[in-house]
Order: structure tokens, then C-alpha cells, then sequence
């Protein structure tokens, strides 16, 4: 039955030091019930003993076994059911605690001198609030000055969290929380990572087909590795483990996806690591210079565009001096720069951790023990400003948020489906990963424990709720890169860039085998999209992303067109005001990008064309066009390029590439081109 118990993840911190953890003795003779096997028993306790005295997570762990087997014998020693309810206690299955703990205090009220106080944490632990403050109460008012003094500041701290945990409970958020039963076992799954459309995820788990198949002495668990699976016809594969060079003999965990997917950072031996994709193929983890320090750094995230990490520094294991908080560090020159901590409004004298940027780049999710919390570490919302400040982090609310730790929080980009880890009524086997789906207008479903279960049985006791589903600001544009011609997917560039400024913004890489891209553009920007593949015209697209523009998806298929006579591209990032021939500035970048191209192709020869739509006098159109071709054909000559390779001409609304009768159709024929008309 070892298989039930399972300690929280290498990253959680368990508040051993904190919690009950007496260590009563255990006497044969009492044990001893009347009946055959106290031998063999007996040799099980003091197995059992032996692992409990390590006040450790393996210890805990492995003394469930043999005194449970005690228990079994003799249900009736005060002193071996205290000690069951504390290895509950300092396991991820601490409700269970309550059981043995209440039989204890009932059998001998003195059992230990904490008895009233672990009474109480079994009670929050189990949602009944009301019971954890009266027992909280008690503990206070009977407990020894000098074990008062040591406990009086954990205790107020979870008398502060059953209050407030009252209050959530009373209206618990909108979602439900779903098995991710795909990728989960009875053996430990969590800290789950995936990319922006949800089409791959990454977590750490500890199975026997890990890398070295061998275990970790300090608690008897395999070995962490890393493993994935993906969201193919309608359903996901079987997960894989990702192998060599992430996974090593030792220790491998995730930590952070960049959203197209092509980034990854993990931990090793309290470090963060680098890691890129090329293809199918993951390059050697690279050790993150000016973010690791001699302290622990087990959490980051990345900004959209890959420019800067958000990460955890200061972890340690004693929960009294502990004081991890969220730092950055921006790509510049070539190398990560020195971090900054985020200010005190996100950053408290406590922990914080799990720190995970949507790819919005305005909403940071975190967890912490330092803001208002029901219990342990909860899961914090914060949003920044345009002027970069970030606001006060709201709670994420029941039953998100549970008596217990709370942390490694991911969201979708379109903010209708989170992914995290926790133990739940209906896990595969100690920790499973969970998907949190934010709904309208449905209920959410408690068990008899009131527990939050993926459940639609309609005997269960039902909670209305009104909370909306998370809004979020950002464009997801996905789709594959393909030759024009043979349909054969490409491996191309995909460069992203701020028109208004001529800035880059990222470069991402679509795969080689099935083409497929995936950007993010966060709103507020006019963006041009540049995609380049070798031996290929570029191809331009333009996306106008004003800052209240709510999240939107669009499919992007990109065909590419070889550099041969007749091949055209479609300039998407020329802009002129209305009704003139004047270039404005935002149009730069992409003549540019054809200078560029004219350059590198001295032979090429290409008419300019101007396009309208079919509103207004036909002849006027073809004036208008013909001036605007003409614009771009002399920015290229003074730009150096020889005139003898320009043509260009006004088509009116001669040659449409949409439909007419519709705005977007419209907007599409509105257009400039060029087509290789000699090489």
C-alpha cells in the first residue's frame, strides 16, 4: 500500500518542523493485543520508528507502512494512532490525518502536548474551519508558556488562514477541476509546462522507465525525469519519456515553456537550466549564468517573446528563515542580465514560488505563504500596468486554492484552461496532474468531504457560482509553413516585429516536419510578421492589435514561393494614410525587408502593383494605385537599388484577391505586391 502515500514534489516545501510531529514511544506490551503475530508486528514498528525519527519526506513516508500494519492488530494505542495521524500530517494525504488523530485524542486526551494543535491542522485540512480555530483555541489556552512561545506565531498565522478560508469557501470561484488522466499513473506526475495552443505538454514524473531506472536514497522514490505528450487527431499520445540530453541519471525536472514551444528551462541540483529545440531534437542543457547563485533557484517562466526570465531565488528548508522571492533577468548583449527582485507588492518577508507569466504579458501568476492564504501556499494573480506596475495580487479562490500548498499554476493563452498538480479524491496514485476549466454558468461539485472533484453525479451537493472566465488580451496565430508548389512542409524563420518602432520583437522556427509555427502577440501593437526560408520569397503579414483587443485566434497556413519569374509576395506592413500616396513611417521595416532582398538576388528584376478595393471611380483607383506602386518603387531607388530592375503599375480593383462585398474582403484587396518578373 506504499504506493498510496506519496510525499509532495522535490520543489513543495512540507512544514515538517511546524507541524505534529512528536515522537511518542511504542511499547511491545502495550501493543500487544492478546493474539498471534506481535513479533512480526513489532519488527514492522520499529521499522517503522526508525523512518518516523528521521523527521524527514521519505521518513513519513515509509512509516505509514508498518504502523499501519500496527494499526491493523491494534486499533486501540493511543500513541501509535498520534503517530499515524502525524505521518499523515506531513504528507500530501493530510485529511486522512483527522481520523487517526481524533481516535487518538479520544483514547488518551495527553497523548502529546501537540495533540490539540495537529487536532486543528486536521480539521483545516479537512474544510471544517470552524472545528480547526476551536481546537486552535484550546491549544493556546492549555499549552506550556515556553511551547506557546515556539508554535505562537505558526499558530496565529493558520488561525489567520481558517478565517479567511471561511470566507472563500462561501463563494468558491467558476471552475472544474478535471483528471488529466492522459498523462497520469499511480506513481507521481507533476509541475506540468505546455505550449501556447495546448498542443504539447511537459511534466516531471517519477517512474520506473526513467533515465537510470535507479532510485533516490533520501526518499526512496525514482529518480525525476521529464516527459511529454502531444495533442494528435483529437487526442493525446501516450506519454514518452523526453530522454537525453534534459534527462540524466539523476535529478531532471521541469520548470518553464517558452509559448511556441522551442524553449525550455529545468532544474538540476538546485539550478536553473536552458534549454533550446531545433526541430525534434532538444540541444544540451545550458547553465543559466547571473540567475544561479549558491542559493536555490527552482522556478521560472518566460516573457512571450523570450526576452526575459522570470525566476525563484531563496528557497530554503527551514520554513522560519526561508524567504523566496520572484526576480527577473532580461536578455541583453547577448547575456542575461544581473536580476532585479519585483517590488514588495508582489514580494513579501515570506515565500513566494511557482511564478508562471501568461503569454499576454500583463498576468503574472504565482503562488505565496506571504499574501492572505487559506492554508499553505495559494495561487496569486497580478496584473502590470502601462506604466509597469504591478497591482495588488488577488487570490485565486476556492477551490483552486486548498487548505494545503497550492503551486506550479499554468494558464492557457486563451484563459479557459489552467494545468496543475495536486492529490485529489480521484487521482491515479499520490500526485496527478489536473486541468482547471474556467466556465460560465456552470456548477462547480463537492464531495461529501468538500473536496473539489471532477464529478457530474447529481447526488453530489451543488454550489452556484458567478465568476466569469478569465479574460486575457493576445492574439494566438498558429498554422504550418509549407512549399507553394509541392505542399511539402518547411522549416522557416518566423521573425515578429513592432511597426511602429522597427524593433524586433522574436524570432520563432517552424518545425521541419510538419511546418507547424505558433506566435503570441500580446495587444497593443501594430505587428508585421516576416517569414523567411532559404532558397524562398518572404512572406509578409501584418497584424493591428489595438491594447483592448480581447483574446483572439486565428489559423495561419503560410505557402512559400521559390525565388523563379512569376513568383509574388504580398507586401502586408506598407501603409499610406487615406486617400494619398505618401509612405508612412510604420511602412519602413518591410521595404526594407525587400532592399534586403533585392540585394541578395542582384539578377532579380520585380514590378511593383498597387491594389484597391472596388469602392469609388474606377479611373481615380487606377491613379491612386499606380501612385502608390510608384511611391515604393522610389524608395527602393534611393535606397540604392537600380532602376533598370523596377517597374510598376496601378491594377484598380482589377484583380481581387477577397471578396468585395465584406470589410475583411476589402481589406485584403487593399493591397501592394511584387512579382519576379525576371531572374
Amino acid at each position: 500500500m506504499i504506493r498510496y502515500f506519496f510525499v509532495f514534489f522535490l520543489f513543495v516545501f512540507v512544514y515538517i518542523n511546524s507541524s505534529a510531529q512528536q515522537n511518542p514511544d511504542l511499547f511491545k506490551d502495550s501493543l500487544y493485543n492478546g493474539t498471534d503475530g506481535i513479533n512480526n508486528v513489532w519488527r514492522q514498528v520499529k521499522i517503522s520508528d526508525d523512518f518516523y525519527s528521521k523527521n524527514s519526506r521519505g521518513g513519513f513516508l515509509y512509516a505509514i507502512e508498518g504502523y499501519f500494519l500496527a494499526y491493523e492488530y491494534n486499533q486501540n494505542y493511543p500513541e501509535l494512532n498520534y503517530k499515524l495521524g502525524a505521518c499523515y500530517l506531513n504528507s500530501v494525504y493530510k485529511p486522512n490525518a483527522l481520523f487517526f488523530l481524533k481516535k487518538a485524542y479520544a483514547q488518551k486526551p495527553d497523548v502529546t502536548d501537540d495533540i490539540l494543535l495537529a487536532l486543528g491542522l486536521a480539521y483545516q485540512y479537512n474544510y471544517e474551519f470552524d472545528s480547526a480555530l476551536m481546537y486552535f483555541d484550546l491549544f493556546k489556552n492549555n499549552a506550556p508558556a515556553a511551547q506557546l512561545s515556539q508554535k505562537q506565531y505558526f499558530l496565529q498565522t493558520k488561525i489567520e488562514e481558517c478565517e479567511y478560508a471561511k470566507i472563500l469557501v462561501q463563494s468558491p470561484v467558476n471552475v472544474n477541476i478535471v483528471n488529466f488522466s492522459q498523462v497520469n499513473t499511480e506513481l507521481p506526475e507533476y509541475c506540468p509546462i505546455i505550449n501556447a495552443d495546448q498542443s504539447k505538454i511537459y511534466y516531471t514524473a517519477r517512474r520506473p522507465d526513467c533515465v537510470g531506472a535507479s532510485f533516490d536514497v533520501d526518499d526512496g522514490q525514482y529518480y525525476e525525469d521529464i516527459f511529454f505528450s502531444e495533442f494528435i487527431d483529437s487526442s493525446w499520445s501516450q506519454p514518452v519519456n523526453i530522454g537525453v540530453p534534459l534527462n540524466s541519471r539523476k535529478h531532471d525536472a521541469t520548470v518553464a515553456l517558452s509559448p511556441d514551444g522551442n524553449s525550455m528551462i529545468i532544474y538540476r541540483s538546485g539550478d536553473l537550466y536552458l534549454c533550446s529545440k531545433r526541430g525534434n531534437k532538444w540541444g544540451f542543457p545550458e547553465y543559466l549564468e547571473n540567475i544561479n547563485t549558491d542559493e536555490v533557484e527552482n522556478s521560472a517562466c518566460f516573457s512571450f517573446d523570450g526576452k526575459t526570465i522570470f525566476f525563484i531565488r531563496g528557497k530554503t528548508d527551514d520554513a522560519t528563515t526561508s524567504n523566496s522571492d520572484i526576480y527577473i533577468s532580461k536578455f541583453v548583449n547577448n547575456q542575461w542580465s544581473m536580476p532585479e527582485r519585483l517590488p514588495d507588492i508582489i514580494n513579501t518577508p515570506k515565500d513566494e514560488d511557482g511564478v508562471f507569466l501568461h503569454p499576454d504579458g500583463r498576468t503574472l501568476y504565482f503562488s505565496s505563504i506571504g499574501h492572505k492564504t487559506m492554508g499553505g501556499f495559494d495561487i496569486f494573480k497580478s496584473t502590470c500596468d502601462a506604466q509597469g506596475n504591478w497591482c495588488e495580487p488577488i487570490n485565486l479562490g476556492f477551490p483552486i486554492n486548498t487548505p494545503d500548498d497550492d503551486v506550479y499554476f499554468v494558464m492557457s493563452a486563451d484563459g479557459k484552461t489552467a494545468y496543475y498538480s495536486s492529490v485529489r479524491q480521484n487521482s491515479e496514485g499520490f500526485s496527478d496532474i489536473y486541468k482547471i476549466l474556467f466556465v460560465k454558468d456552470k456548477q462547480v461539485f463537492l464531495d461529501a468531504e468538500d473536496n473539489l472533484i471532477a464529478c457530474d453525479d447529481s447526488s453530489i451537493v451543488q454550489l452556484s457560482v458567478n465568476q466569469d472566465v478569465q479574460t486575457v488580451y493576445l492574439t494566438l496565430v498558429t498554422g504550418a509553413v509549407y512549399d507553394a508548389i509541392s505542399n511539402d512542409p518547411l522549416e522557416a524563420d518566423i521573425v515578429i516585429f513592432d511597426n511602429a518602432t522597427d524593433s524586433l520583437i522574436l524570432i520563432t522556427t517552424s518545425e521541419p516536419q510538419k511546418g507547424k509555427y505558433i506566435v503570441t502577440l500580446p495587444s497593443g501593437k501594430n505587428y508585421g510578421m516576416n517569414v523567411r526560408a532559404d532558397g524562398y520569397l518572404f512572406h509578409s503579414e501584418n497584424f493591428d492589435l489595438p491594447i483592448d483587443q480581447a483574446f483572439n485566434r486565428i489559423f495561419l497556413d503560410i505557402p512559400m514561393y521559390s525565388v523563379a519569374t512569376g513568383s509574388k509576395v504580398v507586401l502586408r506592413n506598407i501603409f499610406f494614410d487615406f486617400d494619398k500616396a505618401v509612405l508612412r513611417n510604420e511602412s519602413v521595416p518591410e521595404l526594407e525587408r525587400v532592399v534586403t532582398f533585392l540585394l541578395a538576388y542582384p539578377t532579380v528584376k520585380i514590378e511593383v502593383s498597387g491594389h484597391t478595393d472596388n469602392r469609388g471611380n474606377h479611373a481615380y483607383n487606377e491613379k491612386l494605385s499606380e501612385m502608390r506602386a510608384k511611391a515604393v518603387v522610389n524608395y527602393f531607388i534611393s535606397k540604392g537599388i537600380d532602376a533598370n530592375r523596377l517597374t510598376y503599375r496601378g491594377a484598380a480593383y482589377d484583380e481581387p484577391v477577397a471578396d468585395n462585398s465584406t470589410d475583411d474582403g476589402r481589406q485584403l484587396n487593399r493591397r501592394v505586391e511584387f512579382k519576379i518578373i525576371a531572374n
